[in-house]
């Protein structure tokens, strides 16, 4: 019987190997593979293990039995294959968050968006491509809430014969930043939509898989970074909470920001960072103060008063090498207030694209398609007013007023088998009704959306900007928007109302950061630029998960160009199905 197993088990990996042989074959026969890309094999085993953190255990999704999951390392250019088996007990889907896929969606990820999920016992080999981003992007789970344990980092270094931007550090680390519930995860979901209110705050954030040294039962895991000193170390740091923008910082450590969102800024020191959920940011940390021993630190920016929200710091020990008595406890970093809105926006209005020889950009200057998008919270009625939302009703979330509601069949499905009935593609350019988006006290009415799937459709080779416009409905709040498929310049950004008139002449077209995910400041707005040039399905998203619940999202078609290289893909022969 051993014998029977283990053989069958050797026939099953030759199985898989052949199989991702095959992928190989058919991407080369695409001209997907270049001669030169590395080509990457991971296998990802979605499964529950138990951990345990504030004094209690549970079980919790992974990948590969670890929390954080696994860091992939690649160059720039090089191909991922990833064999996701799905040896849990609910449907997965990973997105890998940044990265383009340049004419590819197959493997973008977003449950019913690209593809079906990926069912218990099943599994689907997902390819990578990755193109032009270089520094640290990430990955994690993209259906239902499965992200809060299932998320990893994704480092892509410069291709051979080239090199970082500034003096190589003596070392890299991830620094990941997480939060952490008590209570299962999936439970938490499900009493948040079912009782129609907000969702219950998480217990913690975490760094690197640990809440640190404030935290009950938390110490001896406590994350620790060794540094010696006068040497210099690369951390790339991961927003991966799950509802709230952060503060990180180092005590007594200036930061020199050197990337974010899988390209190079211009460098520029800062005592904090403001790093949004979903987006990525690379920091130079000088070990140049006295050995002893400091925190890094995080904690959650909310920008509105009354909302409930964790407001915990969560640490990690910087530790000098060598002989010496350390303060006990450690130095706590200064980090700005929770509320401290300018703090947030000021931080991320320095970043600045390096914009030279080496690493030149290609803002579109001649815009062909004008877009406003508004991002609102609204409420939805609930039968006998029974709900946990303001008077009884249930919240929703909306852009230019539609609240979207994911279908059943994947929407890149139905567009390349052309199945009708799974969407619309009315999805409007400009907002169905124009008010003051930012006013007070507005009309009741105004908070009901409409509920429906709709795409909006974008010719190959448009040059697109949108207007990203945040409304008081409800107060109003930060949005961290993420466009999969695409990196965007962030052209402008500003509180209130956007004056079409007024703000782009102040827009900033010679260096402006190049992001995939951009956050709207509570109550105002950021214009955003790209070049339609990646055919296929590609999701828009507020990174708030509790708000993509709510149904703050929609999807771009863009459309084949005419010439070979610029129409979509077939999909790979394994595709989830339905």
């Amino acid at each position: 019987l051993v014998v029977f197993v283990c053989t069958k088990r050797k026939i099953m990996r030759l199985k898989v190997k052949i199989f991702i042989q095959q992928i190989i074959v058919f991407l080369f026969l695409l001209g997907l593979l270049p001669a030169h890309a590395f080509v990457h094999h991971r296998r990802f085993i979605i499964k529950e293990a138990l951990y345990s953190k504030l004094c209690s255990s549970k079980n919790i999704l992974t990948v590969n039995g670890q929390f954080p999951g696994p860091v992939i390392y690649a160059n720039t250019g090089d191909t991922l294959v990833v064999n996701v088996q799905n040896d849990g007990t609910q449907n997965i889907t990973i997105h890998w968050h940044g990265v383009k896929q340049p004419r590819y969606p197959w493997s973008d990820g977003p449950e019913f968006i690209t593809q079906c999920p990926i069912r218990p016992g099943t599994n689907f080999s997902q390819r990578i491509n990755l193109s032009d981003e270089e520094g640290t992007l990430w990955w994690h789970a993209h259906s239902d809430w499965s992200r809060a344990t299932v998320n990893g980092a994704l480092i892509i270094r410069p291709a051979n014969k080239t090199s970082y931007p500034f003096p190589r550090p003596d070392a890299e680390i991830p620094i990941i930043l997480g939060e952490w519930w008590k209570s299962d995860i999936q439970a938490v979901v499900n009493e948040f939509l079912a009782s129609g209110g907000g969702a219950n705050k998480s217990d913690a954030f975490l760094i690197n898989g640990q809440p640190g040294d404030l935290y009950p039962c938390s110490t001896n895991d406590t994350f620790k970074l060794t540094v010696e000193k006068d040497k210099t170390y690369l951390l790339r740091i991961v927003n991966a909470v799950m509802n709230n923008l952060m503060f990180f910082s180092v005590a007594n450590h200036q930061l020199t920001v050197v990337g974010t969102d899988g390209a190079y800024v211009k460098p520029f020191k800062s005592n904090y960072i403001t790093i949004s959920p979903g987006e990525t940011i690379d920091v130079l940390l000088e070990a140049n103060q006295n050995p002893n021993h400091y925190y890094m630190g995080a904690k959650a920016y909310n920008s509105v008063v009354g909302v409930p929200f964790d407001n915990t710091t969560t640490t990690a020990i910087v530790q000098y090498r060598g002989n010496y008595t350390a303060s006990s406890p450690p130095i706590l970093p200064d980090l700005p207030n929770s509320d401290d809105t300018n703090a947030s926006f000021n931080f991320t209005r320095s970043l600045k694209s390096l914009a030279d020889k080496t690493h030149p950009i290609n803002v579109p200057l001649n815009v062909t398609t004008n877009l406003l998008f508004t991002f609102s919270v609204n409420t939805l009625p609930c039968e006998d007013e029974s709900c946990s939302g303001p008077n009884g009703d249930r919240f929703a979330a909306s852009v230019n007023n539609i609240s979207f509601v994911l279908p059943r069949i994947a929407i890149l499905e139905a567009y390349y088998k052309n199945i009708q009935g799974v969407y619309g593609d009315e999805f409007p350019s400009f907002p169905p009704l124009n008010f003051n988006f930012t006013g007070d006290s507005l009309p009741v009415e105004l908070q009901r959306p409409d509920r429906r799937t709709e795409v909006h459709v974008l010719e190959y080779g448009t040059n697109v900007e949108i207007v990203l416009q945040g409304t008081s409905l409800l107060g109003g709040v930060d949005h961290p928007i993420h466009l999969h498929g695409y990196s965007f310049y962030v052209v402008g950004a500003g509180f209130g109302n956007f004056d079409k008139d007024k703000d782009p002449l102040n827009y900033n077209l010679v260096d402006p950061p190049l992001q995939n995910t951009i956050a709207i400041v509570r109550n105002g707005w950021a214009a955003i630029r790209f070049k339609a040039d990646n055919p296929g399905v590609w999701f828009m998203h507020c990174h708030l998960e509790r708000h993509v619940s709510w149904g703050m999202e929609m999807a771009f078609i863009v459309k084949d160009g005419k010439g070979s290289q610029e129409k979509l893909l077939p999909p790979p022969p394994d595709m989830p199905q339905c």
